[in-house]
């Protein structure tokens, strides 16, 4: 028999035990890992210090404190960019819609867009508010006395097929039935956990993994079709290049005529990035860069220290990917605190290593900033002659 009892903390878990807990790597991968990420308390900020003060802490004060600091500028989303909003709405939008009765496929949502935009990000951000909806308005358990589901999410391989899926659905509800059965069995099974659980929003994330022209990715396609078709729930797919992989594609062969099915029942959406090219988009880029800069704790941070005195520079250095973009002031704020900065500049962002397709599309911005061929510097309003 387990024993469940707790052994007693030391004193400096008991100080640990005051933060919240970090997130496994298989919390989307288990509903219990769900549940924790979407009843995880936010985040609070750590106090404003300035450097004065923090020379007055002493050395345990100052460790628990940039210990807290390293865990909030590595999670410092989501930031609600127009980019995120403008999803969320065309999520609530397609996903509201999708209470016809059960003789009706349910559309499917198809997010598809370049890496490091958001994506899942912003996804996961909509599932966990329309979870904690469900939740507020139905219950945490079903009329039957099941616990409730409003969300499931399925992660793909290279080398997923259709009893893979299957079967990822069946171990994200901890089904002891995941690890013997037919890809048929396994279907069913699944069935019943959505229709036991309620579950209404089915992610799949990374479907660019699947080879579409392939034999596994006709296979998942029809799955896909069958769940549209049988299950309660909105499929949101999520992927890079879907369209150019044959998603959506129409044609006469019998390839394309099935994927062309799910393309007909999908709708795609997308993420973009901030681009420059006008005043509303540098409008948008100084606004993030704002709201960033109110969320970082160092000592010696000061208004425009971002959007003013480095907008330029974290452009070149994000290509306009708030993936990128938040890799950087991350990897910064954790060598300014440990450093001593304690504040973001270019000399020191220019000794932190950015992520590759980063770092090799910034020499043609750079170039183009460096000519003033291109500004992220917001025009001043004009005032019109009375």
């Amino acid at each position: 028999m387990t024993d469940t009892r707790r052994e007693q903390p030391s004193p400096g878990a008991e100080r640990a035990a005051d933060r919240p807990a970090g997130l496994d790597n298989l919390t989307l991968a288990r509903k219990e890992g769900w549940r924790s990420f979407v009843d995880a308390p936010a985040r609070s900020q750590p106090e404003p210090l300035t450097t004065k003060d923090l020379r007055r802490l002493g050395d345990d004060a100052l460790a628990d404190y940039n210990q807290r600091r390293r865990v909030w500028h590595a999670n410092l989303g989501p930031i609600k960019t127009p980019q995120l909003a403008g999803l969320h709405e065309d999520l609530w939008d397609i996903v509201d819609s999708n209470v016809q009765d059960g003789d009706k496929a349910k559309g499917a949502i198809a997010i598809d867009a370049f890496p490091g935009l958001g994506k899942t990000t912003s996804v996961l951000a909509f599932a966990k508010q329309f979870h904690l909806r469900e939740i507020a308005e139905n219950g945490a358990f079903t009329a039957d006395g099941h616990e409730r589901w409003p969300v499931c999410r399925v992660g793909l391989t290279g080398n997923t097929g259709m009893k893979d899926f299957n079967r990822a659905m069946l171990e994200y509800f901890g089904h002891p039935g995941h690890q013997r059965g037919t890809t048929a069995q396994f279907a069913h099974r699944a069935l019943d956990c959505m229709l036991s659980c309620a579950v209404r929003v089915l992610i799949v994330d990374d479907l660019h993994f699947l080879r579409w022209r392939a034999t596994s990715g006709i296979e998942v396609s029809n799955q896909f079709k069958y769940i549209a078709n049988e299950f309660p729930v909105t499929l949101v797919l999520i992927g890079v290049g879907l369209a150019e992989r044959g998603l959506f594609s129409e044609g006469d062969s019998y390839t394309n005529a099935v994927l062309a099915q799910t393309g007909r029942r999908t709708t795609a959406l997308d993420m973009r990035p901030f681009t420059v090219d006008t005043d509303a988009g540098r409008r948008e880029w100084r606004q993030m860069l704002l709201a960033i800069e109110q969320r970082l704790a160092l000592s010696e941070k000061h208004p425009g220290m971002l959007a003013d005195e480095l907008s330029d520079y974290l452009f070149a250095r994000s290509t306009g990917h708030i993936g990128s973009l938040m890799t950087l002031i991350n990897r910064g704020c954790q060598r300014a605190v440990r450093t001593g900065c304690e504040h973001l500049s270019q000399d020191l962002l220019d000794g932190v290593k950015n992520d590759a397709a980063a770092e090799t599309a910034r020499r043609e911005l750079d170039a183009a900033i460096q000519a003033r061929r291109l500004s992220t510097r917001v025009a001043p309003a004009r005032c019109l002659a009375g």
